[in-house]
């Protein structure tokens, strides 16, 4: 789960991280407002589940309240486009306008779960304020770790380690940055993140410590336990079909290609999709319906599959266990009759019932059902069909 930069500012307060004051409004009056309350300098920023603000236009520094009127209007009734967003961009509905403040230096300070050692690594960098990920590609030595044990979090001696190599040799200004870092770790910890990322923490000319950006994700398994995060889900910024299928306790993955696949399990749905493209296609997206699906289940996952207008052929690929090959096909032969098949529908089953589900596709005479013999037969098919 994500939740907003304004969201993630709150949660650092607080831990007793400082940021700078804000406000979160929807329209270019309640902006301007929000400006003339703060005073002086503001920044208005696009509060959207994507990067790349900066360069697109969506985050202004404003002089005035009108200034702060006018770049509202701007991000309000215009689509975003960044690399992170696609070409057809995304639609800003939320604003945060925050006081502006100088900085003297930016660092990066994130904690993330390392999925190699199965531990938290807090990690910090005096190149802040543009992505880790360059920063890790042209200068990998300017990134500092500390990994965390899983109960006991970040000790003393990992705090002075980390302040160090952050360079922060004044007394005062080690002691916030010590702060900052005990507190984002506390959020990392008390709310279940995946990732918990300021960047950038800047220093200010006067010696400030301030948060000014952040990032935080969260275990979608835990936020059950957080009713704060619960509130904070904004699903506007979801894919609904992905909303959709989770309503049914289906599991769908948008992606960019044009052929759709249907499976029960996510190894399964990775070598689908690695075969699909062997034979020189694209997934459009994968949806699991996973070991204990109902028919009522899998036929809602047929709906949802073919709602995508990408969607130009499907590749249905069963493994038949706890999920029955013959509830499957009922479940095809209801999509069949209740949604109707406008594209070609490939269909490799094997495991338990499977003889009974070819049975029952085999009475049902479907034109669209195409049958295959395994998964290379079925891969083949249905890149052929939509080529």
């Amino acid at each position: 789960m994500k939740i907003h930069e304004y969201q993630a500012r709150e949660l650092l307060t607080d831990a007793g991280v400082p940021v700078p004051p804000s406000h979160v409004v929807q329209t270019p009056d309640a902006a301007m407002n929000a400006a003339r309350q703060i005073g002086g300098r503001t920044v208005v920023k696009a509060q959207v589940f994507a990067g790349g603000r900066g360069k697109a236009g969506f985050v202004k520094l404003c002089e005035s309240p009108e200034e702060v009127r006018s770049a509202a209007e701007f991000m309000l009734s215009n689509r975003m486009v960044s690399p992170q967003t696609g070409a057809e961009g995304i639609a800003v509905k939320r604003l945060l306008v925050a006081a502006a403040v100088d900085i003297e230096s930016e660092y990066y300070v994130a904690v993330v779960v390392d999925r190699a050692k199965r531990c938290p690594v807090v990690m910090v960098s005096r190149e802040g304020g543009v992505e880790i990920e360059v920063v890790a590609k042209e200068n990998p030595g300017a990134i500092e770790k500390c990994w965390l044990h899983p109960h006991m979090g970040l000790l003393g001696f990992q705090t002075a380690h980390l302040i160090t190599a952050l360079g922060f040799t004044d007394k005062d200004q080690a002691k916030a940055a010590g702060k900052v870092l005990r507190g984002l770790v506390d959020v990392f910890y008390k709310y279940d993140c995946g990732l918990a990322e300021i960047n950038p923490l800047i220093r200010t000319p006067e010696g400030e410590i301030l948060a000014i950006d952040a990032k935080m994700n969260f275990d979608d398994n835990a936020v059950f336990r957080h009713k704060q995060l619960q509130e904070m889900f904004d699903p506007t910024e979801e894919n609904p079909m992905e909303l959709r299928a989770k309503d049914h306790n289906l599991s769908y993955i948008a992606l960019d290609g044009n052929i759709g696949c249907l499976v029960n399990g996510a190894g399964l749905a990775m070598s689908t999709m690695d075969i699909i493209k062997l034979h020189g296609g694209e997934p459009a997206n994968f949806l699991d319906v996973g070991g204990s699906v109902t028919a009522e289940e899998a036929t809602e996952a047929f709906r949802i599959v073919l709602a995508d207008e990408k969607v130009k052929g499907v590749l249905v690929n069963i493994f038949g266990g706890i999920a029955k090959c013959d509830t499957i096909a009922e479940a095809l032969i209801t999509a069949a009759k209740e949604v109707g098949f406008n594209v070609p529908v490939v269909v490799r089953l094997e495991g338990t019932n499977v003889e009974r589900a070819r049975e029952l596709l085999k009475e049902a005479n479907i034109s669209q059902l195409i049958p295959a013999e395994d998964l290379t037969d079925a891969a083949a098919k249905v890149c052929a069909n939509v080529a």
